[in-house]
């Protein structure tokens, strides 16, 4: 079968012919290119990767034996063994859920990964009750777009999208978004975010950042406000104001897709997709076809803008 494949660390996939898979596995339908695909085939990632050369991908949408169209997810798949970028993907440790009547393929597969990190944080993480003045941090991105949406879906009173792509933010305020933010603009963080919410500041933030903007949104939340971390898109490490912290009563929180109970992911991953099919929830989504998946992988390392899938 055709596959992507990764020869070297650190190097884009190429297009080869590899071994069918063995065991139980989909015809793949769509598969996503991911910072975490990336962040394996650079050896970056805490758990390395498979054995060269092989197949990246961690996560596709796909048709098993019987028929059925799944999204599979997790385990090992794509980070210790054979990923999904490939006409075929075996099953194996993955999580196997089935995607809802409907949906299409690409857009299910996008909604996987992008998707659950936008949505889980305010449904499930630290959920949303109604009424709250949300930043979304990193909004001109997949999961931030998902994030703005998710964030109004749920009850917010007022989304703040904050990234710095202006093209970016104007798709934030497309999708739902009460006022948008240049971070790259904005000569002072602090009072730009509590500007954008009347002088007083959020009460939550949705941070895929940190570094920098993170510590800027601590200092401008109101008391008792939650911060939760998704990634470190801006840094690796913030310089967080203990007072802040500590007399604000703050709740900071971090989230992984990879910690969700199995329960858990299928039923928000069904019910996000079900968003979507309903016109709920939008994911801007770009196929690509196998052949072009080492241009896509570029595109991807340099911020595509968009959600890559790959279509074999």
């Amino acid at each position: 079968m055709r596959a992507a494949l990764i020869r070297e660390v650190g190097s884009a996939p190429v297009v080869a012919d590899v071994a069918e898979p063995a065991g139980d596995a989909i015809d793949v339908l769509a598969a996503p290119i991911n910072p975490i695909d990336l962040a394996v085939s650079r050896g970056i990632l805490a758990t390395g990767h498979p054995d060269l050369p092989y197949v990246p991908g961690c996560e596709a949408v796909g048709r098993t034996a019987d028929g059925k169209i799944v999204w599979i997810y997790g385990g090992s798949l794509g980070r210790t063994s054979e990923g999904a970028i490939a006409e075929r993907a075996a099953i194996g440790d993955s999580h196997v859920i089935e995607v809802p009547a409907g949906a299409d393929p690409a857009l299910a597969a996008g909604l996987g990964i992008a998707g659950l990190a936008g949505w889980l944080p305010l449904a499930w993480r630290a959920p949303l009750r109604g009424g709250e003045n949300v930043l979304v941090l990193g909004a001109t991105g997949s999961v931030g777009l998902v994030a703005v949406q998710a964030a109004k879906l749920l009850g917010a009173e007022r989304v703040v999208a904050a990234g710095r792509s202006a093209a970016g933010l104007e798709r934030a305020r497309e999708c739902g978004a009460d006022a948008t933010l240049r971070l790259d603009e904005a000569d002072d963080l602090v009072t730009a975010f509590r500007e954008a919410f009347d002088g007083d500041g959020p009460n939550y933030v949705f941070d895929p950042l940190w570094g920098e903007p993170a510590a800027a949104a601590v200092q401008a939340v109101v008391p008792h406000a939650t911060l939760v971390n998704l990634g470190q898109s801006a840094g690796a490490t913030s310089e967080l104001a203990s007072a802040a912290v500590r007399f604000k009563s703050l709740s900071i929180l971090g989230h992984t897709n990879f910690a969700v109970p199995p329960d858990e992911l299928a039923e928000h991953y069904r019910r996000l997709v079900a968003h979507a099919v309903a016109g709920d929830i939008r994911l801007d989504v770009e196929r690509v076809p196998l052949a072009d998946v080492a241009t896509a992988w570029r595109r991807q390392a340099e911020g595509a803008g968009t959600k890559l899938v790959v279509v074999p």
